[in-house]
């Protein structure tokens, strides 16, 4: 039976080649939620004083867990990438041995929670610059990653001048003082009308209750009296 469509066009559908593309990409998206990724931490730089000992910090991840994963520190050398050391986890919670290619680096990650930092020594200004952690993990088929991490030598740390959160702290401080202080004068001030008009209630009661006992009204020591009797 030939179904008839009224003003309107019959759906059409896709050349095969879109269908194909529309997997293709759900697929490249799922590939790439599953990629290694390499971290250096939410604040990729440090400042440190010359001759101190400073932790480069890097962690690793993929979804599907590595095979003899590969990763290397490498530094930037005005445009020269010189290796720090490198070396290959071969599963998850294995340590690895750790080839060191400068004085005064030291692995410190043993792959504790996917990390892999290093520690240097008593830096210089020659170590002024900008750290690569590389990882390339062949269970994903060589996917690799990178993250960079500068490091920044002074010969002090920079005092940070205060003076303007000071200030502000301290109107936020005296403001919030203020209006405490407002507050419980409110109350205090609610509370001493509260007991006035209390107190003007009670006068009014006893004064109604003078009145009452002059004129000889009812409830009064008049009343009290007794009938006089017939004879």
């Amino acid at each position: 039976m030939e179904v008839q469509w009224a003003g309107v066009d019959p759906p059409r559908l896709g050349p095969p080649h879109t269908a194909a593309g529309l997997i293709f990409t759900i697929v490249l998206g799922l590939w790439s939620s599953q990629a290694l990724e390499m971290s250096v931490g939410k604040i990729p730089f440090l400042e440190a004083v010359n001759g101190s000992t400073v932790m480069l910090p890097c962690t690793y991840a993929s979804c599907i867990g590595i095979k003899n994963l590969y990763f290397s520190w490498q530094f930037n050398d005005n445009g020269t990438m010189q290796k720090v050391c490198d070396s290959v986890i071969s599963s998850e919670g294995v340590v690895p041995v750790v080839n060191i290619y400068r004085e005064r680096v030291e692995f410190v990650g043993k792959n504790d929670h996917n990390n892999i930092s290093i520690l240097l020594w008593n830096i210089t200004f020659e170590d002024d610059g900008y750290y690569t952690c590389f990882g390339r993990n062949p269970k994903e088929k060589g996917k690799n990653h990178s993250a960079v991490f500068h490091l920044i030598v002074v010969d002090e740390l920079r005092v940070v001048d205060n003076t303007l959160a000071t200030i502000i702290a301290s109107c936020v401080g005296g403001g919030i003082a203020l209006l405490m202080g407002f507050m419980l004068l409110k109350n205090f001030t609610l509370f001493v009308l509260a007991k006035l008009e209390e107190k003007n209630k009670e006068c009014l009661v006893t004064s109604s209750g003078i009145d009452n006992t002059e004129n000889g009204l009812s409830g009064s020591k008049a009343d009290s009296k007794p009938t006089p009797k017939k004879k």
